[in-house]
């Protein structure tokens, strides 16, 4: 089966600082297709690489496995390094897994990190204790597509969960979070308040294991998982421009008709939360 029409993986030439943006679980490259062109409008130059499995049918998730996946990202990264002074990864919900992975791996080589809704984990018992076994005889089950708040907006993902597949996941989460002291890259992360995919546990993870990198994060009190796709959208497009030094663009240029950040983050030691909490 060929690829989804809209789930093509997306490139753009800039110039010396480039981006890296990977995808969430089960979804495509069209999730973060307006923030990899806001990206490039600024001046950077943009790689948006479509994971295995992915952008296809279901099926093809459940023969796969998340080092298939982890193993796309690190060509992209690689591809950017060869062509850039400097490579910055940014990632949707599993893309936020994927690309701490990469940093953890490449603790020299990753510039900065900016995560939306990552994922590292669960507490829902039917993840923990079942799927191991259910994996194995039953295929896939309902779909965690379109968490999005606005009206009228769509993610294009699949509308099945493959079951080997989320077996894969939980098995990249573990990985991810044991290894979470090895990351040195600046963050910023974006975070809604209201999430019906990733639960606060993965919050709660990601601070403990990277309490010595210097994280910025900022609530998004208007859209739910997909925030890309979502009505606080401009606000992480503006922001990462803002937080991301292209060299080549004034900091906060934006494409026509988006609107421009008034908040924008600063990198400080330790954790930067602009909305009072401990943060979950």
């Amino acid at each position: 089966m060929g690829i989804m029409a809209g789930a093509e993986p997306f490139e753009a030439e800039g110039g010396p600082t480039g981006v890296l943006l990977c995808h969430g679980f089960t979804g495509t490259p069209q999730s973060l297709r307006p923030w990899a062109e806001h990206l490039a409008a600024a001046g950077l130059s943009v790689s948006v690489p479509r994971l295995p499995g992915h952008g296809t049918r279901w099926q093809d998730m459940n023969v796969t496995r998340w080092s298939d996946w982890y193993g796309e990202v690190e060509r992209a990264y690689q591809h950017l390094r060869t062509r850039c002074e400097r490579v910055f990864a940014c990632g949707l919900s599993m893309g936020g897994t994927l690309v701490l992975r990469l940093a953890e791996v490449h603790p020299d080589g990753v510039a900065g990190l900016v995560l939306v809704n990552p994922s590292l984990g669960t507490e829902r018992w039917d993840v923990k204790y079942l799927l191991p076994v259910l994996h194995r005889t039953v295929p896939s089950m309902k779909g965690i597509a379109s968490d999005i708040k606005k009206p009228g907006t769509a993610e294009l993902a699949y509308d099945r969960t493959p079951l080997r597949a989320m077996h894969q996941l939980t098995r990249l989460w573990a990985t991810v979070a044991a290894d979470l002291d090895r990351v040195v890259a600046p963050m910023l992360i974006y975070r809604s308040r209201v999430d019906h995919v990733v639960e606060p546990l993965s919050g709660r993870l990601l601070m403990q294991g990277c309490g010595g990198c210097e994280i910025t994060e900022h609530v998004l009190d208007d859209s739910y998982h997909v925030a890309t796709l979502d009505n606080d959208a401009p606000m992480i497009f503006a922001g990462s421009v803002d937080w991301i030094p292209s060299g080549t663009a004034p900091s906060g240029t934006a494409p026509s008709g988006t609107a421009p950040s008034s908040t924008a983050p600063s990198s400080t030691t330790g954790v930067d939360r602009d909305d009072g909490t401990a943060g979950t």
